[in-house]
């Protein structure tokens, strides 16, 4: 569509999505389009917002998990109950992504040392 306005089935073929789970998205609050009759019109706020819902599961986070974070993220001032929470919350974010980092870092070290096997393999049998 034009204008910074993008129907489910665009959003559905950027990203490689079933429209039915952009729907469920916008039923879990993740998602608020607007609508032209029957037809749901995303904005690039929701494209930005889906983009980072889906980030969030490849980090392995829950739904619920990522809508508090959207949440947080997009909150003015004065709306965010329980900031002390929240900052727990994010504490434990954080500690989950950095394990994750580690994680990666470690498995990517992994690789680098089969991939040197496999070639001295590859070089021994030439």
């Amino acid at each position: 569509m034009s204008d910074g306005q993008f129907t489910i089935s665009d959003l559905a073929g950027e990203f490689a999505l079933t429209p039915r789970a952009i729907r469920h998205y916008e039923e879990l609050g993740l998602l608020h389009p607007g609508r032209r009759g029957t037809v749901r019109l995303f904005s690039e706020g929701d494209r930005k917002r889906l983009r980072l819902v889906l980030r969030g599961k490849r980090l392995g986070f829950s739904l619920e998990q990522i809508k508090e974070m959207l949440d947080l993220h997009y909150a003015r001032p004065g709306e965010i109950a329980a900031p002390e929470a929240l900052l727990g919350r994010i504490e434990d974010h954080r500690a989950a992504l950095l394990r994750l980092r580690e994680d990666v870092g470690m498995a990517l070290s992994w690789l680098e040392i089969l991939e040197e096997r496999c070639r001295g393999h590859l070089k021994k049998s030439a």
